[in-house]
């Protein structure tokens, strides 16, 4: 699932391209992926003649206000979504779930293998937060003064779940995922299966300060591609190549050269040098 790196990486070239830009027209070819409205036609009424402006990230939603008083897009990307910019004489994929058209024969394009992604309208005057509930339950952003280091502290304290399984919880902290939850707590020496009660003090304030660090170095690496995530122009994401653990099951740690080792946490594999995160 493309985490906070990939979704701010679309939303950086999402504002590059189509701030200002104004939807002429537009095709849903999988009704589902809506999620509000649950109507196509009352869907694409309502964006006819709406102009882009500049695009937001919410944890792992991207958000863009409709100029003119004409609401907000929201659109989470899930597994495999992806939104390009095209051409609208570019070939389509058999993947593709909504076109929005816009001048100069280009579209935006939502793209998603596994359709679990989700797309909605939000009416005019109307808290997005209230229409794309997911919102209500996110944790402050990591980059945000809310993700004290006194409030990481308070949400680890006496927890029984294991460090991995917390930091994936988008309550705690939004936007964080599977690989730089990894890398983070590679970086900083936890073993993921620590239970969040037994950090000490140095090594909360060193896990949240790796954290930052990590999901900015892999935005400006421009995301993870491992699979199907691609920028708004197609092209994949860097962070893979320097990655110190997460993808590298078997592999020797760059640290020490012990080999990477793999386990499943919560349903979710999660990788670690058993060496340095002892």
């Amino acid at each position: 699932m493309p985490e906070l790196p990939e979704v701010e990486t679309v939303c950086r070239g999402l504002n590059q391209l189509t701030f200002g830009q104004t939807v002429r027209g537009g095709k849903v070819l999988l009704p589902r992926t809506l999620a509000y409205p649950v109507s196509t036609q009352e869907f694409l009424e309502q964006i006819q003649n709406a102009t882009f402006g500049q695009w937001q990230r919410k944890g792992k939603y991207l958000l863009v206000p409709l100029e003119d008083d004409k609401g907000w897009l929201g659109v989470h990307l899930r597994m495999t979504g992806q939104l390009l910019w095209v051409q609208q004489d570019e070939p389509l994929s058999r993947h593709t779930r909504l076109r929005l058209f816009c001048d100069r024969s280009q579209e935006l394009r939502f793209v998603d293998i596994r359709t679990f992604g989700k797309v909605w309208w939000v009416p005019p005057h109307t808290p997005p937060e209230t229409i794309i509930t997911g919102l209500q339950k996110l944790g402050p952003e990591p980059f945000s003064k809310a993700f004290s280091l006194d409030y990481f502290r308070d949400k680890l304290k006496g927890r029984q779940r294991n460090i991995k399984t917390i930091l994936l919880d988008q309550s705690v902290v939004a936007g964080m995922g599977n690989i730089y939850a990894d890398e983070a707590l590679f970086k900083s020496g936890i073993r993921p299966t620590t239970l969040g009660k037994e950090l000490s003090q140095p090594q909360i304030k060193e896990l949240r300060i790796v954290m930052i660090e990590v999901l900015k170095t892999a935005i400006k690496e421009g995301g993870t591609t491992f699979s199907d995530f691609r920028g708004v122009t197609g092209i994949n994401g860097n962070y893979s190549g320097i990655a110190w653990v997460y993808g590298r099951h078997n592999q020797p740690c760059r640290v020490c050269g012990t080999p990477i080792e793999r386990i499943k946490l919560g349903g979710r594999s999660s990788h670690f040098c058993p060496q340095c995160q002892q």
